[in-house]
């Protein structure tokens, strides 16, 4: 099993710094041509399935990257992102690129002691939903010779991602994932191991 964990690509507001979480926010056109250009570069990959945020961010990118392919496109609200509950809309960052809102600096650079939100999510909840949908697609007997597409976001592919790195202590592994960058893990007997990390293929 090989397993394609994408993000999505650019939209306004993250260009705005704004929080977006489970906002709806398609796709800026930078954002479409970026997931295009990514679907040109994997072209050549022989994605069997693919699973995406409900979100319309993460479809769109799906949508790009397959183009014409004829495959299943799954949504799963276990892959969408965070919930910031009532800091979604609020900018995060100043003119000069620096975060505004304790709470978020302590998502970036302290996510484990980044407090939930009103009516949001914590980071132990996208942990526990994620490592939910990983258990399920790697321990699922029709997947095991498949080649996976996941389209996700920043924070959800992270979490996502703990089930290989196993590294709870670093949660963010250097950095949020880029726009549009896949992390590459193959599954062989119930054993993950990451083959490519945040590569931006466009």
């Amino acid at each position: 099993m090989r397993i394609y964990v994408l993000r999505h690509g650019v939209t306004q507001w993250n260009r705005l710094k704004k929080v977006q979480g489970i906002m709806d926010i398609p796709l800026a056109e930078e954002g479409i041509s970026l997931a295009k250009r990514t679907g040109e570069c994997l072209k050549e990959v022989p994605f069997d399935i693919c699973y995406t945020s409900p979100l319309i961010r993460a479809r769109q990118t799906a949508e790009c990257v397959l183009g014409n392919r004829n495959i299943p496109v799954i949504p799963d609200r276990r892959i969408q992102e965070i919930d910031f509950g009532e800091l979604e809309g609020t900018c995060f960052k100043d003119e000069q690129g620096r975060v505004i809102d304790e709470n978020m600096r302590l998502f970036f650079e302290r996510p484990q002691d980044y407090v939930r939100p009103k009516g949001g999510e914590s980071i132990g909840d996208v942990l526990n939903r994620t490592a939910d949908f990983w258990k399920e697609i790697t321990t699922d007997p029709a997947l095991q010779e498949k080649t996976i597409l996941v389209s996700t976001h920043g924070c959800a592919a992270r979490a996502l991602l703990q089930n290989v790195y196993q590294n709870p202590q670093d949660f963010w592994h250097g950095c949020v994932p880029p726009n549009c960058s896949i992390n590459l893990v193959e599954v062989v007997n119930g054993t993950a191991k990451l083959i490519e990390e945040d590569k931006v293929y466009a």
